[in-house]
């Protein structure tokens, strides 16, 4: 199976921590970003594609043996910081912190020099070279979440805003009582890395395939506001299509909660996504 390689980065400059990061992948083609009409093959591939997310495909972008190494060390070492701050903690870590945590805790360690340029340039890259084609909220990899904003939901590990998701969360609350749970509220950037590259690893390095499930480091509307829901005891199952069978899905959509982000045969380079609530309407 032919698939394009991420061989190298280029353009080290002066940039953030001394780099300017930029990711040498393919070019996206001009019928995805945006457009209402497609021809017909480009179309049913693009389509057949996001139908199937989870497969690779022949074009996909993965991460070459060069920078392999480094990549997977990457992953270690973040897997190492969630477990020594905590999941609920990692939620809302930032960048600068999550540095300041390895350098101090010889468990997790100093990310190194070329970990750091492949965290750089993995956030600032176009991800529209491997896929994926939303809005990025985030524009900087030192960008925070402030504790004074956000508020931590009682039992699920989650944070939300005040004012952007909590009032939201709690009407959604009041109407469908304790069938519904909070899956995922406020990611930062340290934990959008953190799941974004665990699902490259999973997936052999294959940048595409992990971005038609999850959105690049700084792509997250998670990181401004947005947060998914499930119905209590349906685990995986609610990040599935699957949930659109609940109780809770029918009832939110009934009332009009659903907003969604990735709707069904979106044009983002990412699969459908109904437990995805959106909170800004206009972004």
């Amino acid at each position: 199976m032919k698939r394009r390689y991420l061989l190298k980065t280029l353009g080290l400059g002066a940039v953030g921590l001394g780099l300017a990061p930029e990711i040498l992948a393919r070019t996206t083609r001009g019928y995805f970003a945006g457009v209402n009409e497609y021809p017909d093959d480009e179309l049913k591939d693009y389509l057949h594609k996001i139908q199937n997310f989870n497969h690779p495909h022949n074009d996909d972008v993965q991460i070459g043996s060069v920078l392999y190494p480094i990549f997977e060390s990457t992953v270690m070492r973040m897997r190492r910081l969630q477990k020594l701050v905590g999941y609920g903690n990692f939620n809302i870590l930032n960048f600068s912190n999550g540095l300041s945590f390895a350098r101090n805790y010889p468990d997790v360690g100093k990310f190194t020099k070329e970990e750091l340029q492949f965290m750089e340039v993995t956030f600032y890259a176009d991800s529209k070279r491997y896929g994926f084609l939303g809005e990025k909220p985030l524009k900087e990899i030192t960008d925070k979440v402030n504790k004074k904003d956000v508020i931590k939901v009682p039992y699920s590990g989650n944070y939300l805003y005040k004012e952007r998701s909590v009032e939201i969360f709690e009407d959604i609350k009041k109407e469908l009582g304790e069938k519904v749970v909070l899956t995922s509220g406020i990611r930062g950037v340290m934990k959008q890395f953190m799941l974004f590259l665990n699902k490259v690893y999973s997936s052999e390095g294959n940048l595409s395939l992990a971005s038609r499930s999850l959105a690049p480091p700084g792509y997250s509307f998670h990181g401004n506001g947005d947060f998914d829901v499930g119905q209590v005891g349906y685990g995986k199952l609610n990040f599935t299509g699957h949930f659109t069978k609940t109780d809770v899905y029918k009832k939110l959509a009934e009332l009009g909660y659903l907003k969604l982000r990735y709707p069904q045969d979106n044009k983002l380079g990412v699969r459908y996504e109904p437990w995805h609530i959106k909170i800004n309407a206009d972004v």
